[in-house]
This record gives structure tokens, sequence and C-alpha cells, in this order.
């Protein structure tokens, strides 16, 4: 399986999502700050994902989610209380 996540930073309340064939793994390496990306950003909040059996799928997914801003406002418009800045820290 592949994954789709996204995680909330406890810091800035920012939003980072990424693409994964190993959830559980990837989560706890951004936890650790062994991610250069996300490491100003600890601690993470894991507040979504989505699973694909495909790769394809997977990659055109985080493509959506990253490239197009409408793709990731429908998603925050579902997700209102996980991905808002609200209750940061």
């Amino acid at each position: 399986m592949y994954y789709i996540y996204v995680l909330r930073s406890g810091v800035s309340g920012g939003i980072y999502v990424g693409l994964t064939d190993d959830l559980r793994n990837r989560y706890r390496l951004h936890s650790t700050g062994k991610v250069t990306s996300t490491k100003s950003g600890i601690p993470w909040t894991l507040v979504y994902y989505e699973a694909y059996r495909e790769k394809a799928d997977a990659v055109k997914r985080e493509r959506s989610l990253k490239l197009h801003a409408k793709a990731l406002a429908q998603l925050k418009r579902r997700l209102p209380n996980s991905l808002s800045s609200k209750g940061v820290g």
C-alpha cells in the first residue's frame, strides 16, 4: 500500500503533504527531526491519510494536493477542525 498523508505542525500550524509506503516509519522520521524539510515544524500531528494500492494513483493524488490550491482547499473544507491552525501548541 501507498499512503498520502497530511501532517500539521504544532509550532506554526502549517501543513505538510507527503507520500510513503510505510506510514508509521515515515511519521516517526518526521517526529524525530530526521526529515530536513519538516524539522523546524516539530511536533507534527498526523491529521489525515489516504491509502492506495497502486503507486501511480498515490503519486497523482499527492501532486494534486501539493500543486493545486483547489484540491487542498477542498480537503481543508472536509476537515476544518483537523487542518485549522486553532489549538496549535
